[in-house]
């Protein structure tokens, strides 16, 4: 007799394979890092390998030590995964130690206290960025500037574009939209912030290989990157001097890095294309919000993680219509 296997997330439909998508996920990381060691130097290369290092043991030994279980996971490459983005969204200059503090809460918390692969509700990086973020706010917001290729605790730091926004959208003295860099650095990555952010033009060589390789769909990234641009430009029609156009905003912080890599995750982000687009709407909206009236410059680690929270509610209520089903009559 045939039986029926129930699985859990993330389902691939086709020839391809779970292991197949993470390693191509990889790979599209690979300019945003060549990018990240142009700029940033050895603090680049020690924060990314210190990172995935960390990630990958930690599920190594909590798998085998804690869960007991025979065989490990950390060849899936969800691990690596999870350690090179952790380390995207970290300063080129953050100590050794809270690296590994955020990989351990990252793995040990966000994912395997829930199961592993395909049980954790909100992406593992982002929950270990956020609590680092939450614990240690001077050291998470210490931006070196760009170039400083051998310093590493040592570099000098400046600010970000996103802070020189929110500095002269909350009226901080000594802020002015003319210190932002040009939309040329911005594209390229000659800014300061986190390592894997700086670059959109590197962060969308790695969308095109993915849709090229039909790892992800073009609904999140597209929908979080039209919602932000249109409501950004809005907000700099109404008032020009005091926020940034729409452009500026699509190529600061951290905005093309969650949109194209932490928004897609396979297993937090709605399953099928009419939620995805929601779900891509609604974080556009709430980056914006925190960005434009929050506390912090940057909003959208906040805003993946609340829609993390709210995927299953889309995946219940707004489904395909099933075939063979007959429509009601009025």
């Amino acid at each position: 007799m045939n039986k029926f296997i129930v699985s859990l997330s993330p389902h691939v439909h086709n020839d391809d394979s779970v292991k197949k998508n993470m390693y191509g996920v990889l790979i599209a990381l690979l300019p945003a890092f060549l990018v990240s060691l142009y700029f940033f130097g050895v603090g680049a290369l020690i924060v990314t390998l210190t990172s995935v290092v960390a990630c990958v043991f930690f599920e190594w030994a909590i798998g085998k030590f804690i869960m007991k279980k025979e065989t490990s996971t950390i060849a899936d490459g969800s691990a690596a995964i999870t350690g090179v983005l952790l380390a995207f969204n970290l300063p080129s200059n953050l100590p050794i130690w809270i690296i590994i503090i955020g990989a351990l809460f990252a793995i040990g918390v966000a994912k395997m206290s829930f199961g592993g692969l395909g049980c954790n509700p909100f992406n593992p990086a982002l929950v270990g960025r956020v609590f680092l973020l939450l614990s240690f706010p001077v050291q998470m917001t210490s931006w070196p500037a760009v170039g400083q290729l051998t310093a590493y605790t040592d570099a000098v730091t400046t600010a970000t574009p996103l802070a020189i926004m929110k500095g002269v959208a909350m009226g901080a003295p000594g802020f002015s939209m003319d210190q932002l860099p040009s939309a040329f650095d911005l594209f390229f990555g000659n800014n300061p912030g986190c390592i894997g952010e700086v670059s959109a033009l590197a962060l969308l060589l790695g969308l095109a290989y993915m849709l090229w390789k039909k790892i992800i769909t073009w609904h999140i990234p597209v929908s979080i990157i039209v919602t932000v641009f249109l409501f950004t430009s809005i907000m700099h029609w109404v008032d020009p001097v005091k926020y940034a156009c729409g452009l500026t905003h699509l190529l600061s912080g951290g905005l093309m890095l969650g949109a194209i890599f932490m928004a897609t995750d396979y297993v937090t982000s709605p399953m099928n294309h009419k939620g995805m687009l929601i779900y891509g709407v609604c974080i556009g909206l709430l980056t914006v919000i925190i960005r434009l009236f929050g506390a912090y410059p940057e909003g959208m680690s906040f805003a993946i993680l609340i829609m993390n929270a709210f995927t299953p509610l889309i995946n219940t209520y707004v489904k395909p219509k099933r075939f063979g089903e007959v429509a009601k009559k009025k």
